[in-house]
């Protein structure tokens, strides 16, 4: 992300994407949430990938280089603020819980324009910052590689997220024993190796969702033993199903 832009103020917009338009990497002087009130946003950083389906909002710290896709037709809410005024204090990019009365406020707010300055524009805003300062962190992320061999497992995986060969075959193809990719994940992503394969195959699923593809044929591409062993893990992952993940609210 070298070649990225400084854009100083972070908007507060509504910007309508078409299936796979992309946002090129930049970053602002200010906070920033991201919120697709319909589609799914993949928002990516030098060091991971997220994706923000309708029940989910972005929190992109001040400084952060970081670009947009998005998966299927995609209504996007930004909404920037100063360090100074800032409701939450996370240091890294993280995923927020969209209760129903953040996801109207979002969508409200955004809309305003003008109006944002006026007295009602800034009761809204004060809110607006409450909700956002009590909204639980619910990741869909998937974290960069940053060892070459484990980036290498990795790619494979990423290119076909059905592969369900343990760590040690996996590991027998790009040389490095499932001891060493034990200790590589950890330590590179934070997570265990299922732990980061389930978040991949939720990131796929999303985005296949996003292009209205029949459940039963997203848990096969995905890697998913059946239709009933994907719901269970999307359900308990990110507390819907995923028939009404996409789909619970308003476009």
């Amino acid at each position: 992300m070298s070649d990225s832009r400084h854009l100083p103020e972070a908007p507060t917009d509504i910007r309508d994407l078409t299936a796979t338009a992309s946002v090129h990497a930049h970053w602002h002087d200010e906070n920033q949430v991201v919120y697709a009130s319909s589609g799914v946003l993949a928002v990516h950083t030098a060091r991971s990938r997220w994706i923000t389906p309708a029940h989910r909002a972005l929190w992109i710290p001040a400084g952060t280089v970081h670009s947009h896709r998005a998966y299927g037709v995609t209504r996007l809410h930004l909404f920037g603020f100063s360090q100074e005024t800032s409701p939450l204090q996370l240091s890294e990019p993280t995923a927020i819980a969209v209760t129903p009365l953040l996801r109207e406020l979002l969508i409200a707010y955004t809309a305003l324009g003008r109006d944002r300055g006026t007295p009602a524009g800034r009761r809204m805003r004060a809110v607006l910052f409450d909700q956002l300062a009590t909204a639980p962190e619910r990741p869909v992320q998937v974290p960069a590689a940053r060892d070459p061999r484990l980036a290498a497992l990795c790619r494979l995986l990423e290119q076909d997220p059905s592969d369900s060969r343990s760590l040690e075959a996996l590991g027998r193809e790009v040389g490095v024993s499932g001891r060493t990719l034990t200790r590589l994940f950890r330590h590179d992503t934070g997570m265990t190796f299922p732990q980061w394969r389930t978040q991949l195959r939720l990131y796929h699923a999303l985005r296949l969702l996003a292009e209205d593809r029949p459940v039963t044929s997203v848990a096969q591409l995905c890697g998913f033993a059946t239709a009933s062993a994907f719901i269970d893990v999307f359900r308990r992952c990110l507390g819907h199903t995923p028939g009404s993940f996409l789909h619970s609210g308003p476009s």
